[in-house]
């Protein structure tokens, strides 16, 4: 034992430097991610504000009847994988090329204001961005039916098409995020061994080969790593995106826009019941946990180098 903490010590004391630089982060998961942990029980209580989180009536499982009793569970959990299977798809994709076409580019003050550019929807608030959806979509007055009108064409209801919807939030979601998404995949560029790209460039390949036989593969880790970390929030919905962009009680759109998270809102505002989000909330971060166990063994037994754990 007393070998094994001076072992610790002796660690601790070499890579001291690098503890201080993650002690800030240390801290912050601490708070307010390992301390909230007790906060948990109210999904398993019928939680009220009288007696406290620990002093209300135990009732296990009983939060999550009303959505089974609802009958809309399957619409919701099909909705909320495929969005995200669609978010992470395309995503992942847009993100890969972003990062390719950024390592091609020769001039760097052109690729630095490109990239700032390309990261700055990522920071445009989720409310702004569905009041710039209203100013292009709203059926009155709208830009889209502006144009439309403006070639003798009828106006359409973008808010009143429930197949317009899936494409529109896959794009906004991608629009928003693919340019931020692709510094990962640019700085595992960054760290590639050029050596190798010179000598296929010597030997004649051209730029699709290059990419193609060389970074793609370089690529791999970070990829798998990546989508590893994306399908444990398979069965989270967006709140942001989906409830300014849509609403949640838009009744023509809810089949096919309708998500978890906008469910369980619609039932906090209308019950206060938090125990009912608290519930929900937990089942989808067990069964995130669930996919991601599954997902690194698949991997684990395909690629055993590009696992988590």
């Amino acid at each position: 034992m007393k070998s094994k903490l001076k072992s610790l010590g002796k660690t601790i004391k070499k890579d001291r430097k690098f503890l201080i630089m993650c002690l800030p982060a240390i801290i912050f998961f601490l708070i307010f991610a390992y301390l909230p942990m007790p906060g948990i029980w109210v999904a398993f209580v019928k939680f009220d504000f009288a007696k406290g989180i620990f002093g209300s009536p135990f009732v296990g499982l009983g939060n999550l009847k009303f959505i089974a009793m609802s009958g809309k569970l399957g619409m919701l959990v099909r909705n909320t994988i495929l969005y995200n299977v669609g978010f992470i798809v395309t995503s992942t994709a847009i993100q890969i090329l972003i990062a390719l076409l950024f390592n091609e580019l020769t001039n760097k003050t052109f690729r630095k204001y490109t990239q700032s550019f390309m990261i700055l929807p990522n920071f445009i608030s989720y409310v702004l961005v569905g009041v710039f959806s209203f100013a292009l979509f709203n059926n009155t007055n709208g830009i889209l039916n502006a144009i439309l009108q403006m070639f003798g064409q009828a106006p359409v209801n973008v808010y009143e098409n429930a197949a317009a919807w899936p494409f529109i939030l896959v794009l906004v979601n991608l629009w928003k995020g693919a340019g931020y998404g692709s510094i990962v995949y640019f700085a595992a560029l960054m760290g590639m061994d050029k050596e190798m790209l010179e000598a296929a460039k010597v030997d004649g390949a051209t730029s699709l080969q290059r990419i193609r036989y060389i970074t793609l593969p370089s690529l791999r880790p970070t990829i798998i790593i990546l989508l590893l970390l994306s399908v444990g929030g398979i069965l989270h919905g967006n709140f942001d995106l989906f409830y300014n962009l849509v609403g949640s009680n838009n009744v023509t759109l809810l089949n096919s826009t309708d998500v978890l998270e906008t469910f369980i809102f619609r039932a906090m505002v209308s019950n206060s019941n938090f125990s009912t989000a608290a519930a929900v909330s937990f089942i989808q971060s067990i069964f995130g946990l669930v996919v991601v166990l599954v997902t690194n063994g698949i991997v684990k037994k395909v690629e055993p180098d590009y696992a988590l754990f």
